[in-house]
């Protein structure tokens, strides 16, 4: 059992690497090329200025994973819809981190008048990731296909959907 706690900027390189391995290795993330320290320490601040939770997974002392919630859209009529993102250290998948972790951030969404929508959206093969947020309440809306390319193939975007508001 992880120990869920906020993110501090320490975290950062840890989260870095958790954020760069899953860009290199996955379909998690859509970006192909990875990010530096500069680019996590900007994301973590306007998260935190903007008061979302960036939350970790302190496994014996190391980041074994992180997650948070941010605009879904810049547009200020989406401004009480909020988009989830989990991630987990390679050595730390299958474990429950993730769903540690989400637990957590859904307490937070909960808690937050701004909130009223949670999105997840999931690379469609990302069956596992699917499978969590159904298992924590969220509705399928839509499956969008061939709408992202990486690894030289189509990628096809699931969206879910938890009302906390």
């Amino acid at each position: 059992m992880a120990n869920i706690r906020a993110a501090t900027p320490a975290d950062l390189p840890q989260i870095l690497q958790i954020h760069n391995d899953a860009i290199a290795t996955t379909t998690a993330i859509w970006d192909e090329t990875p990010v530096d320290l500069a680019d996590r320490v900007r994301w973590y601040e306007r998260l935190v200025v903007a008061g979302r939770p960036v939350l970790v997974a302190d496994v014996g002392g190391e980041v074994a994973g992180y997650a948070s919630y941010g605009p879904f859209r810049q547009r200020s009529s989406y401004r009480h819809t909020v988009e989830d993102a989990v991630y987990v250290h390679r050595d730390h998948r299958r474990r429950g981190i993730a769903r540690e972790l989400m637990v957590a951030l859904l307490g937070h969404a909960c808690d937050d008048p701004d909130v009223h929508v949670v999105l997840a959206l999931i690379e469609s093969g990302n069956t596992v990731s699917i499978e969590l947020h159904e298992d924590l309440g969220f509705e399928l809306c839509a499956r969008l296909p061939e709408i992202g390319r990486k690894f030289d193939r189509w990628l096809d975007l699931t969206i879910l959907r938890l009302a906390v508001g």
